[in-house]
């Protein structure tokens, strides 16, 4: 297959993986402009840049959502600063990437997915009994996806992370802890993580000296504060649905935070509540990203809220899906653990297979792909997903170095 380029008449010749993407995810050429198809077929984002595709796809997210002009500098710039950070902000670009790179992994069973997991993509709350839970915390990107999705790019991130020194495993080491904490999980249909009588070296890292209750609290209330007016009525609704009722006089502030959602708007409600502060935050919702690469025409879903019924989970009572707003509690027990706490864990293969489990506890949500997966694991030749993970390191470093160069802010 070959494609010509709008605007200069030339030719591409595309590799057979790179053709059955483009049969796979397709734009209309007469909306986008770009690449016509000389089969007469759509638009080719395999033939894009990382620069392209970011306009392309923040083009996507304006029609979707009020984006914070600032806040994405801010993520431009934080994508230039390591690769790390660089495939936390690009999920959109991940999406593009990974049937072309993997393209046998991406037809593996579907399932619905976290979409974006990285190693900094767990965290902690307190279930309806008030015990401590672990486990993912965040579904923005959430999607039906090949389960080998998820696999590979927690793997990726962990590469990353121990590049950078905060993870000291080998590659190798790596992927098969996660691998056999995932297989483990599928044959005993899931657990949650409850750091109670159980898991203690968990619970641990999770009450580590960076979670302490007065430190996360003065940087709450140091957030800057907007007037009640400029926050959306539909934002102000979420916020005190979630708040102690009769609500308590609270302040509104604004809050950055994360690297793939930096752009999209979020407001806390910060209260000084019977002796303490509490605190409650609302996050705009779009689609995943993934669904920018799709012309179906149908209307996306968001399915964070159904990743959070489904899965195997103790739930946090205090997370709702309220229209397009995510709303939370906030505490220094309801939040994600960092790097900087992995590195001093020194548990290093017990927690990457604790987040291998972890992610088949949310693969098995669809219930129906448990027998097909593990069919599909015995059939897989050894080190498959430590190639699959290196072969998309090295996409991801080529992006990254393109983004470095010609990335705008």
């Amino acid at each position: 297959m070959a494609i010509r380029h709008a605007a200069d008449n030339k030719q591409v010749k595309l590799g057979k993986s790179c053709a059955e993407y483009v049969r796979r995810y397709t734009l209309c050429p007469a909306k986008h402009g770009g690449f016509d198809f000389d089969c007469g077929g759509p638009y080719c984002y395999s033939a894009m840049n990382i620069v392209k595709a970011t306009r392309r796809f923040e083009d996507w997210l304006v029609q979707r959502t009020s984006v914070v002009k600032k806040d994405l500098r801010t993520k431009h710039e934080g994508m230039k600063s390591a690769v790390f950070p660089f495939l936390r902000a690009t999920y959109y670009r991940w999406a593009e990437r990974w049937p072309e790179v993997c393209p046998e992994l991406a037809k593996a069973p579907r399932v619905l997915g976290v979409g974006d997991l990285h190693v900094e993509n767990f965290g902690t709350w307190r279930d309806i009994e008030g015990r401590l839970i672990w486990g993912v915390n965040d579904f923005d990107e959430a999607c039906t996806i090949s389960f080998a999705n998820d696999l590979v790019r927690l793997c990726v991130s962990a590469h990353l992370a121990s590049e950078a020194g905060h993870l000291a495993l080998s590659h190798k080491d790596i992927c098969e802890s996660v691998l056999e904490g995932y297989t483990a999980a599928l044959k005993d249909s899931g657990c949650p993580f409850v750091l109670a009588e159980r898991h203690r070296w968990l619970r641990d890292i999770a009450e580590g000296k960076l979670r302490d209750p007065i430190q996360y609290w003065k940087k709450m209330c140091a957030l800057p504060s907007t007037a009640a007016r400029e926050v959306p009525v539909s934002a102000i609704d979420a916020l005190e649905h979630l708040l102690p009722q009769p609500y308590p006089t609270y302040l509104t502030l604004r809050r950055v935070a994360g690297l793939g959602s930096l752009g999209h708007a979020r407001f806390v409600a910060l209260a000084d509540w019977d002796g303490g502060h509490i605190a409650r935050e609302a996050k705009a919702l779009v689609p995943s990203a993934g669904h920018f690469l799709q012309t179906d025409g149908g209307p996306a879903e968001i399915l964070y809220q159904t990743v959070l019924h489904r899965a195997v989970r103790c739930p946090d009572p205090f997370v709702r899906l309220s229209g397009r707003w995510i709303v939370r509690r906030l505490s220094p027990d309801c939040s994600r653990i960092e790097l900087a706490a992995l590195s001093e864990a020194k548990q290093e293969a017990r927690l990457l297979l604790a987040m291998g489990y972890e992610t088949a506890n949310i693969h098995l949500g669809t219930r129906p792909a448990r027998k097909p997966i593990l069919q599909y694991l015995k059939k897989q030749k050894p080190k498959w997903l430590h190639g699959a993970a290196l072969d998309m390191v090295k996409a991801l470093r080529a992006d990254w170095q393109e983004w470095k160069k010609s990335g705008y802010v």
